[in-house]
This record gives C-alpha cells, sequence and structure tokens, in this order.
C-alpha cells in the first residue's frame, strides 16, 4: 500500500550527508558511520553529477564498483573490520574515479574522510590496497563491452512501415534508442537471448485488441475512465528507473544494516548486475519482435488524433522497460533482503516534485509500474507483465550464478 504525502525531510538533504544519519550511539559515545551506506552516497552522488546519459551505463559503474569491493571482501573473510571498510571504500572510489573523473576532487575527500576514521596500520593499508586491485581488475575485465553511450545508442533504421512494425513516435520522431545494449557484453547472463519470451500477440487477436482498447481509454491524454490516482501513479512512475529504484536500494541496503558488510556490498553488486544484464535482454527481445507504440497503432487503425497521457519514447513497445527493470529489482531485493520491510520506507520521483511514496514491500512498486504504463498510454498491458518476467528471469540467473562474479 502507498501514501501520498508532501515532501519528506530528507528528500531535500544531499545523498552525502544521508551516511551520517545510520545508527544511533550509546549515551556518550561517537555515532558510528555505517560505510556501506556511505560509499552507496558517494556513488549515487557521483553518478547525479557526472554520470553517463544512458542508464544501462550508469548501471554498469554501479556494478563494477560494487563488484570489486565485494571480491575484496569476500577473499579475505578473516580479515578484521578495518581492512574490510577501507577495501569497500577503496574499490568503489577506484572505479569512480576511473568511470567519472570529473568528480575527482570530491571523491578523493569522501575516501579521506572514510581513512581517518579507520585506525592506521598494515588492515587499513592492505584493504586499500585490496580495494584498488580488485576495482582495476573488474574495471579490466569489463573494458569495450560495449555499454558506452555510444555503443548503447547505435544507429537503427526500422526495416519497413508494415503495420504492427515500429516506428518513430511523435511529438519528436526521435531515432530508436537503446539498440546496442542487445550487442553488449552482458555480466552473467549467457546470451541477449538467453530468456527471450515468446513474439507479443497477434495483430487483431483478441488479447491485442483488449490491450489496445484498455490503452485507447485509459492512456490517453484526455481520458474520461482513468481516475486522478491513477493519473498519479503514472506520472510518478514516469522517469529513469535506475533514479526511482535508487532510494528503494538503498532502503533495502539499510534494511540489511546487521548483515555482515559482504553480504550488503554483494546486495549492492547483484541489484546493479542484473539490472544491466536485464536491460541487454530488454533491448533483445525489443529489436527482435519490433512492436510498435499503442500511439503508432491506434493512429493508423482507430483514431489519427489520439494522444497519450505522456510521450511515448523511442523504442519498441514490447516488452516494458520499466517492467523489466522493476522485476529485475524485486526479484533481487526479495531474494536478497526478504519480501517485506522491517519498517516503512519512502522515496519521492523526479517526475512528480514535491510528491512521496511510502511502501514496506518490494512487489508494490512493480505492480504500480505495470499499470503506470500502460495509464501513461505508451505500453500495452501485455508489454508491462511479460517485461516483469523476465525481469525476474534474468535477475534469477544472475542471483544463481553470482559465485563467478566473486571467486
Amino acid at each position: 500500500m502507498t501514501n501520498l504525502s508532501k515532501p519528506f525531510a530528507l528528500a531535500a538533504v544531499p545523498a552525502l550527508a544521508l551516511s551520517t544519519l545510520i545508527s544511533v550511539p550509546a549515551a556518550g559515545t561517537t555515532p558510528r558511520t555505517d560505510v556501506a551506506l556511505e560509499w552507496y552516497d558517494v556513488t549515487a552522488d557521483t553518478i547525479a553529477a557526472a554520470g553517463a546519459p544512458t542508464q544501462v551505463t550508469n548501471n554498469r559503474t554501479w556494478a563494477i564498483g560494487w563488484t570489486a569491493a565485494t571480491r575484496a571482501l569476500l577473499r579475505s573473510p578473516a580479515a578484521p573490520t578495518p581492512y574490510k571498510e577501507a577495501a569497500l571504500a577503496s574499490a568503489v572510489h577506484e572505479t569512480l574515479v576511473t568511470l567519472a573523473p570529473a568528480r575527482k576532487t570530491e571523491l578523493d575527500q569522501a575516501l579521506t574522510t572514510t581513512l581517518a576514521r579507520i585506525p592506521d596500520g598494515s588492515a587499513e593499508t592492505a584493504g586499500v590496497a585490496a580495494g584498488r586491485q580488485q576495482a582495476q581488475a573488474v574495471l579490466a575485465s569489463r573494458a569495450n563491452d560495449g555499454l558506452d553511450p555510444a555503443s548503447v545508442n547505435a544507429p537503427f533504421t526500422p526495416p519497413s512501415t508494415d503495420a504492427g512494425i515500429w516506428r518513430s513516435t511523435p511529438p519528436t520522431y526521435s531515432p530508436g534508442t537503446q539498440y546496442g545494449n542487445r550487442l553488449a557484453k552482458p555480466f552473467l547472463l549467457e546470451s541477449a537471448d538467453q530468456f527471450r519470451p515468446g513474439p507479443p500477440p497477434v495483430l487483431g487477436s483478441p488479447r491485442y485488441n483488449r490491450d489496445l482498447a484498455e490503452v485507447r481509454a485509459d492512456g490517453a491524454r484526455n481520458s474520461t475512465t482513468r481516475t486522478q490516482a491513477q493519473t498519479d501513479t503514472a506520472t510518478f512512475w514516469l522517469g529513469s528507473s535506475y533514479v526511482l529504484y535508487t532510494g528503494p536500494l538503498r532502503a533495502a541496503l539499510s534494511e540489511a544494516a546487521h548483515r555482515p558488510l559482504a553480504e550488503r556490498t554483494k546486495l549492492v553488486a547483484l541489484f546493479h548486475v542484473a539490472a544491466v544484464d536485464t536491460q541487454i535482454a530488454t533491448s533483445d527481445t525489443k529489436y527482435t519482435y519490433l512492436r510498435w507504440r499503442p500511439v503508432t497503432a491506434l493512429r493508423a487503425t482507430v483514431d489519427a488524433d489520439w494522444t497519450p497521457l505522456h510521450d511515448t519514447p523511442a523504442h519498441p513497445d514490447y516488452p516494458s522497460g520499466h517492467n523489466t527493470y522493476s522485476g529485475s529489482a524485486e526479484q533481487v531485493l526479495t531474494t536478497l533482503v526478504g519480501a517485506r520491510t522491517a519498517k516503512p520506507y519512502t522515496i519521492g520521483s523526479p517526475t512528480a516534485p514535491g510528491v512521496t511514496r511510502t511502501y514496506s514491500n518490494w512487489h508494490q512498486l512493480t505492480l504500480e509500474n505495470v499499470d503506470a504504463r500502460v495509464w501513461s498510454g505508451i505500453h500495452t498491458r501485455t508489454a508491462d507483465t511479460v517485461g516483469v518476467t523476465l525481469g525476474r528471469q534474468v535477475a534469477a540467473n544472475a542471483l544463481r550464478n553470482a559465485y563467478r562474479l566473486f571467486y
């Protein structure tokens, strides 16, 4: 269940500041900073300030840095806390300085701050060296993996203007995007098509007609059937999945505060590894079937003036990328943290300024994403539900094969 409210207090606080709100100290003691949350916030801040224009590239940055940190911790399980904290900070720092060099000054200061709290000595020194070494190794293994922005948005020309085939959509009629994802190197998928679903509903079939009728009624800009609450949900979930899920993942990391540091770094690493692989699989399916968007279908066959509530993204309908992402996220968070959270968590949205929603599980986010894309008028329900299944399958594969990343 969700709760719409005014902006909550943390919404206006820079992410780096949140890391100080981690633990309640005993009387007369100094609060202990949670290094995992501290460097989670450093990563989020760095990407917000100097990240790539392509979502999957930013997921890749997280995946590399936190995989490196997890390796450094798992390969020295008996190491003392100073080693582990220094290794985590060093691995993420080395990754971010390499991939977001414009933030080097801020990153160096963040590392200095962390290391200043850690007792000097051989454990700290060894941890810094291990984190840096693992970051360099993972960065080398991912060199030229096809997830840079230019490769992700490789040029695509639709093969025809036949009915059912994707073509650019109003109002901008932009070229297709994310075509190159399907050619990128996955982290743990055997191939981009490993979990490719079957084709979308046949044009004119009962399911196809039902899907299109629903979008036509509930997803129109001037809809008379969509409620205000449904419009609000569509608007809340309109933005980048990466941005929208940064809050839930942070809540999960906080939920797991009592667990060993290696388990928590693994949570963040696998979330983003699964997200990268999911986006590769999503683009493979989209550009295999090339299903046209609802706005194209409706204008071509029913109503030449039909307009969706929100502008349609520039890539094919089937499956919904928002919903492959939400399915992947739910699978990872449920498996590694549990289906429900001990305390409710609150998130905001860049496309609904001043609005927050509060949740106590991960599944509700998926349900809202499915509905939101229909109510926005930009996806069919089948594209949404098939997307959730695809995301779950890819994430489950990442979880089964995680050992290949870390050992």
